[in-house]
């Protein structure tokens, strides 16, 4: 039988000096003619009309750079941008058209997403205001708040904050302590903060702009706790602050500096009974409290559910960052020269150096990669929010898995643009460190996507408790025949160190078989479901047998398996991606486009098994040669793919006055 890289544990593995059938390089083909107004639009994805409108539209002088203002100059160029924002439209896409919206969910985050190509405080600040505030006033509300707040809420006639973080909380939201509790006599919630640990923190607006929030409090009526809720809350009248409240500055931060990052707290606050935003609870005039959700948990997290609108954002505007950051370090290395090159006149261009190509290429692949998955994730948000706008429930288990599919690319975006960002300004050395390069400000900005909208190791975790949830469910799902075979397919393949979730029998084929090249997507796409599925399944072995432990020792015996837990939700989201990416090629109707693709692919793909080829080789899913060829590969890839730069660089479809660097010039 020939040597695999699933093979079980009593096959040995082959040595370094036997023959590897994978070809080392790519293959050698001339490149078709490309269209890339084809390639951008495919790029655009699902809403490739409404970015090239904005496009169009949008004024040059939204986009110009803030390194050299100070925080008040900033935080007043923004306030004045919002409001150029505002009249151009499309923020108001979200929203239901009964309010003056667009029925477009997905539009208006394509929109949030093109703004991400400019000023990111400006993003930021749009995001606050028609996200986070009106999306929680829309999603959590009902007609007595959509029709007295929506409407100037989307003319910036009502500037609000979503006053959710506290200082001592973080991402623990279900255990915050301010509370709202209902006084039945005055028929008014009273909005109190206990001490300084439950003070909302880091509120962008509260600082200066807003003049209402929406509270996440714990809510109380008739002497019990009702579990976390929303309110709105004034914080001024008239320009007056409401008798009460306190409103403290962040001041100046490592970025996003024309956001007005602010603190609140609340003395006994009182606010109307009408101020609860009821869609999923309320209370009645004598403090009778009645939700449609029974389960306080089940609430808590679909009242969460309906905001996660925002990590989608969040994902697509690091995205759209990062793509400038890549697009400046690009065709700043396309240009610049370093070192003769021997026997030759002149010297070598940075690009054409194998290290830079791998620096700046590879991350240019996986760029394309997330923003694909990111196309389909906007998808299903559109379609989940588009039932929610007309007045209903979407299903509860799609709507599951598609909070966990927002969190998981939520967190490799972010993730991804904070590395990233960090290359490029390295890959152009003490240029990339002027400010005027940009590249300082994109790092400083997109920082802290890696926390807001959820810290991304917290989530990760969800992630992975969200594949957990599903491996337990097929057991759930199985009649006594079924798991007494699962039982027995599980004692095999668990001896043969290999995922129970296939049958034998395909194990033996597959075990028969050696991809003749690594540019076979199948095999590709293979080798990442199945690090997925074991890491999957070992890890539900482990937390069973944790949770078995006495009481006192299960946290501990939990908490052992974080490490194992963030791997799962990691090669979760690898497989999601690379899926959504394969799906896009798929469907790609122009040839030329398509070959290209077809190598962004390959890429990415095996930069991934590369970067992962010690739990590969560790868990005998690879050979040595094989993850040598790989490397090779890589290599040809990286080569094959430098003369299309250029090309990959305009499908981004970033006008050329919009990057405002130093490093590339307006033109060519």
């Amino acid at each position: 039988m020939t040597t695999t890289e699933l093979r079980a544990p009593d096959v040995p593995t082959a040595p370094d000096t036997a023959p590897d059938t994978a070809p080392d390089t790519a293959p050698e083909t001339a490149p078709e003619p490309l269209d890339t107004d084809v390639l951008r639009r495919f790029l655009d994805g699902r809403f490739a009309d409404l970015r090239e409108q904005f496009r169009r539209e949008a004024p040059a002088d939204l986009f110009t750079p803030s390194h050299d203002l100070s925080t008040r100059e900033h935080r007043d160029l923004t306030r004045a941008r919002l409001r150029t924002l505002a009249e151009l439209g499309g923020h108001e896409l979200g929203y239901s058209s009964r309010w003056g919206g667009g029925d477009s969910p997905g539009g208006q985050v394509a929109q949030f997403d093109m703004l991400g190509y400019g000023d990111a405080s400006l993003m930021i600040k749009s995001g606050v205001q028609w996200g986070l505030f009106g999306g929680a006033v829309q999603a959590l509300g009902t007609e007595r708040h959509h029709s007295t707040l929506l409407g100037p809420l989307l003319r910036l006639e009502l500037v609000g904050c979503f006053g959710m973080t506290e200082t001592g909380h973080g991402s623990d939201v279900a255990s915050i302590g301010t509370t709202a509790t209902y006084d039945p006599a005055a028929q008014e919630f009273v909005v109190h903060t206990p001490d300084a640990s439950c003070r909302k923190d880091y509120i962008g607006g509260a600082a200066e702009d807003a003049d209402v929030a929406v509270v996440f409090a714990q809510l109380v009526t008739g002497g019990e706790s009702r579990g976390v809720h929303a309110f709105v809350v004034p914080l001024r009248v008239d320009g007056v602050d409401v008798p009460g409240v306190w409103r403290g500055d962040d001041g100046r931060k490592m970025g996003l500096n024309g956001l007005d990052n602010g603190r609140l707290a609340f003395d006994h606050v009182r606010v109307p009974r009408t101020a609860l935003l009821n869609r999923y609870a309320d209370v009645a005039e004598d403090g009778t409290y009645s939700s449609p959700i029974a389960s306080a948990n089940s609430r808590f997290f679909t009242m969460l559910g309906a905001l996660v609108k925002g990590r989608v954002s969040v994902s697509g505007g690091a995205l759209s960052q990062t793509k400038v950051a890549l697009e400046i370090a690009l065709r700043y290395a396309q240009r610049r020269t370093q070192f003769k090159r021997p026997g030759g006149d002149g010297e070598v261009v940075l690009l054409d150096y194998l290290a830079h190509q791998r620096r700046l290429l590879v991350p240019l692949a996986t760029t394309y990669a997330l923003t694909f998955a990111q196309d389909e994730l906007m998808g299903e948000m559109d379609e989940l929010l588009r039932v929610q706008l007309a007045g209903g429930e979407a299903d509860a288990n799609r709507q599951r898995a598609f909070e966990s599919h927002a969190a998981g690319l939520k967190v490799a975006s972010t993730w991804h643009a904070t590395r990233t960002i960090q290359t490029c300004r390295e890959a152009c050395g003490g240029n990339g460190f002027l400010a005027d390069s940009r590249l300082p400000q994109l790092k400083a900005d997109t920082d802290v996507f890696t926390t807001f909208e959820g810290d991304n190791t917290v989530l990760l975790q969800l992630v992975a408790k969200g594949q957990l949830t599903a491996y337990a469910q097929q057991f759930s799902d199985l009649d006594t025949l079924g798991m007494a075979r699962f039982a027995t397919r599980d004692f095999v393949t668990t001896y043969a160190g290999r995922s129970p979730a296939r049958s034998l029998v395909a194990d033996v084929v597959e075990a028969g078989r050696v991809p003749e090249d690594l540019h076979d997507r199948g095999w590709q796409l293979r080798m990442l479901a199945e690090r997925e599925r074991h890491v999957v399944e070992s890890l539900a072995k482990r937390m069973r047998k944790a949770r078995s432990r006495p009481e006192a020792e299960r946290f501990e015996a939990v908490d052992e398996l974080q490490d194992h837990l963030l791997l799962a939700g990691r090669a979760h989201v690898d497989r999601v991606v690379a899926e959504a990416f394969a799906a896009a090629i798929a469907r790609c109707d122009d040839p030329a486009v398509a070959a290209l693709l077809s190598d962004v692919f390959d890429l990415h793909a095996l930069s991934v098994l590369e970067a992962e080829k010690g739990w590969y080789l560790q868990h005998r899913r690879m050979t040595t040669l094989r993850a040598k060829a790989i490397t090779t590969a890589v290599n040809a890839l990286c080569r094959k793919l430098r003369p299309r730069t250029g090309e990959l660089l305009d499908g981004f479809g970033i006008p050329r006055e919009w990057l405002a660097s130093s490093l590339v010039p307006e033109r060519g």
